[in-house]
C-alpha cells in the first residue's frame, strides 16, 4: 500500500524552522496501531492524519508513542497541504478531531486556527517533580491539562536545562516554561516539555498556547499579542483571546512531498 505524505515546518516562514509535522491524507482511517507505528516511524513531535467528513474532515494525531487530544501544528500542516497541495478553494478548512470541531482559516501570510481556551487553575503546591525537573523554581503555577510555570524573564526560561526522567514522572500530559518577552514586539515567550509523550521538547507547540493565552491577555490586559518559543528551531505565534475560545496562527512551508509505502 502507497500513501502521500508530506512534511511540514509549522510556525515559521522559512524551512528548518519551527515544527515539523508529518501529514498522511487518507481516503479512510487506518487501523490505530499501523497509524502509531507510522508516527513512530516517522519520529516527528507529531504525524497527523485526516480523512474527508461530510462537511470537512476528521483529524488525528500521533507522537512517536501515544495518540493526543490535541495539536496546534498538526492542524495547521494539513491544512497547509490541503489549501497548497490539493487546490482546497475555501478560506477556512473544518476539522472534526477529539477536541471538538476546530478551524483553520487562511489569513495574510499565515494560517490561524479556532481553538479551545484552556485556562489553568491556581497550583499552590505544584509536585516537587516541577522544579526538580526543570532545575528552577518558577514564581507561579498553574494547571491545566498542563502545568504552566512561570519565570520572571526571558533569559530564566531560555536557561532551563530539564531533567527530562524526574519531569516524566510530573502528572500531566507536558510542563509548559513562561515569562514576559524581553525583546521588542514580543509580548511573552515559551518552551514545552512533554517527555511522558515521547517529546522532550517540542520546538513550536500551538496546544500550548490555549492555556498560555488566557493567562497572558489577562496578565497585560490585551487580546492581541505575539509570541516566541525559545527551543532551537524557534517557533512565532499570532495569539488572540476570544473568551471560551483562542486564535492561534503561525506561518507554515512544506519542507517535503513523496510517499509511504506499507507493506501487505
Amino acid at each position: 500500500m502507497r500513501l502521500p505524505y508530506f512534511q511540514v515546518d509549522v510556525f515559521t516562514p522559512r524551512t528548518f524552522g519551527g515544527n515539523a509535522a508529518g501529514v498522511c491524507p487518507l481516503r479512510e482511517w487506518l487501523p490505530t496501531g499501523v497509524m502509531q507505528t507510522i508516527a513512530a516511524e516517522n519520529n516527528l513531535a507529531e504525524t497527523a492524519f485526516y480523512v474527508p467528513a461530510a462537511d470537512g474532515f476528521e483529524l488525528r494525531w500521533f507522537t512517536p508513542t501515544m495518540e493526543i487530544d490535541l495539536c496546534g501544528h498538526a492542524t495547521i500542516a494539513p491544512a497547509l497541504v490541503l489549501f497548497q497541495e490539493y487546490g482546497l478553494p475555501e478560506d477556512a478548512v473544518r476539522f472534526h478531531t477529539r477536541s471538538g470541531l476546530l478551524t483553520a482559516a487562511r489569513r495574510e501570510g499565515f494560517i490561524e486556527l479556532d481553538f479551545p481556551a484552556r485556562p489553568g487553575a491556581p497550583c499552590p503546591v505544584p509536585p516537587p517533580a516541577l522544579a526538580d525537573g526543570l532545575g528552577r523554581t518558577p514564581v507561579a503555577v498553574f494547571k491545566a491539562r498542563d502545568y504552566l510555570a512561570v519565570f520572571s524573564s526571558a533569559e530564566a526560561v531560555a536557561a532551563l536545562r530539564p531533567d527530562f526522567r524526574v519531569l516524566a514522572e510530573v502528572d500531566c500530559l507536558g510542563v509548559i516554561a513562561t515569562a514576559p518577552g524581553a525583546e521588542p514586539g514580543t509580548d511573552f515567550v515559551s518552551r514545552f516539555f512533554a517527555p511522558r509523550a515521547g517529546v522532550d521538547e517540542d520546538p513550536a507547540t500551538g496546544s500550548s498556547h490555549c492555556t498560555l493565552i488566557p493567562y497572558w491577555a489577562g496578565r497585560l490586559d490585551r487580546t492581541k499579542m505575539f509570541a516566541r518559543q525559545l527551543s532551537r528551531r524557534g517557533g512565532e505565534i499570532h495569539c488572540e483571546f476570544r473568551g471560551e475560545r483562542v486564535g492561534i496562527g503561525g506561518a507554515a512551508v512544506v519542507y517535503s512531498r513523496g510517499e509511504l509505502t506499507l507493506p501487505g
